[in-house]
């Protein structure tokens, strides 16, 4: 019975850019489970080699390249999925950018890349799903917020805004659609390794200061997340609703 509570099992995923990082590993998690997973991203040859990648390893994916800031490319993209692969059960919004400048230099015109980039596709693919959703009366919808929904750092304001914007949304949507039967909640990656951390991975002395600050003692490691996405993902969640799980090693919890 306890495991059958985190079975995906006859469950269709999309996951927003996981065509590499955090967005591929939680489409693996779920495809684990036994979820079939479709992938998102704009860029084709990535998005086909990440499918092909979890089809070796004998997982159900599927690719839907769509660009998730251009609301009628979204409307596009996820009408071709319900009525060609199915019905949507779970959506992770993963998609996401970095931006790393002192606030009085950031310019406006990447102040709006980067919203569009991490709110408004949040609010773009979680609206078009959700209204396939409401209809079915149920279904689950998990947002990517980040350790910076609760604390800021130098040089990335605007991302610290976008991510503080997303863990209000997530409580919004609950708000709004837990009635229809839907559970909105989401997930806040501390630092992991990851393509977007790179450069951070790489500076001696911001690796020496993360890994001082962390309880743990590390970087996270992607696969880290998967559980979290399995657990808010299947039936042991149904009635968890508009809450942020903070995956972080612990940094939170600590001065």
């Amino acid at each position: 019975m306890s495991t059958q509570l985190f079975d995906l099992g006859g469950r269709l995923a999309l996951i927003t850019g996981s065509s590499q990082g955090i967005g591929l590993s939680l489409a693996r998690g779920l495809g684990r489970a036994g979820a079939r997973v479709v992938l998102n991203g704009r860029d084709r040859g990535k998005l086909d080699a990440a499918v092909a990648e979890l089809r070796g390893e004998g997982l159900d994916a599927a690719a839907a390249p769509f660009d998730v800031t251009d609301p009628s490319a979204v409307a596009a993209g996820v009408a071709a999925i319900e009525d060609g692969i199915g019905p949507i059960d779970i959506l992770v919004n993963n998609a996401g950018i970095q931006r790393r400048t002192p606030l009085e230099d950031f310019s406006v015109e990447t102040w709006h890349e980067l919203m569009r980039a991490n709110l408004d596709s949040v609010f773009y693919v979680g609206q078009a799903v959700a209204r396939r959703m409401i209809p079915r009366g149920r279904g689950k919808i998990i947002n990517i917020a980040s350790l910076q929904s609760e604390a800021a750092r130098y040089s990335i304001a605007p991302y610290t805004a976008s991510k503080g914007a997303v863990k209000n949304l997530t409580k919004g949507m609950c708000t709004d659609w837990a009635r229809h039967g839907l559970q909105v909640n989401a997930i806040g990656p501390g630092y992991f390794v990851t393509p977007l951390n790179q450069a951070l991975v790489d500076d001696p002395k911001f690796d020496a200061w993360l890994k001082g600050r962390t309880p743990a003692g590390r970087w996270g490691r992607i696969e880290e997340l998967q559980g979290a996405a399995i657990f808010l993902a299947s039936s042991a969640s149904d009635f968890i609703n508009g809450q942020i799980i903070y995956v972080d090693g612990g940094v939170l919890a600590t001065l």
